[in-house]
């Protein structure tokens, strides 16, 4: 389910604080894309010296492409369903907002995360055939 910060209750000092210490590390995997900020040594370093091999970035034993966008089901799905949804009904409230946030993703079907993995599959072979050439079309199929 999401999560909402509010005032002062931020991934800066409340989730840092529990990957730091440990509580957390050991089922968190991160992944990023190719940015140049992301894979600068100092940022990979930092990352490895957390998360050990954990880390998914590009240049990394768990390599991701540069054009990740097509291969990241929360980039090429979740993030445009959600928003289609939750803004449908044009909430005026920031407790609106959240509601339908809630609400829409609770809603997701279980076949329907399914259909987007299957769609993933697709997504590999068109990149594994066209040598990583970020994809020319939207190939989303439910």
């Amino acid at each position: 389910m999401p999560h909402f910060f509010s005032n002062a209750n931020t991934i800066e000092n409340r989730v840092r604080v529990r990957i730091r210490s440990g509580k957390i590390l050991w089922e968190l995997w991160f992944q990023q894309d190719g940015a140049t900020c992301h894979t600068a040594r100092a940022t990979i370093d930092l990352l490895k010296d957390t998360l050990g091999d954990r880390l998914i970035s590009r240049f990394e034993p768990v390599s991701w492409p540069p054009r990740s966008c097509d291969l990241t089901p929360l980039d090429y799905f979740l993030w445009g369903y959600v928003k289609s949804l939750v803004y449908a009904d044009k909430p005026q409230t920031l407790d609106h907002l959240e509601d339908n946030i809630h609400r829409v993703i609770a809603d997701i079907r279980p076949q329907r995360l399914e259909q987007v993995i299957e769609n993933w599959t697709s997504r590999l072979d068109y990149i594994r055939a066209s040598r990583g050439s970020p994809m020319p079309e939207i190939i989303l199929k439910m």
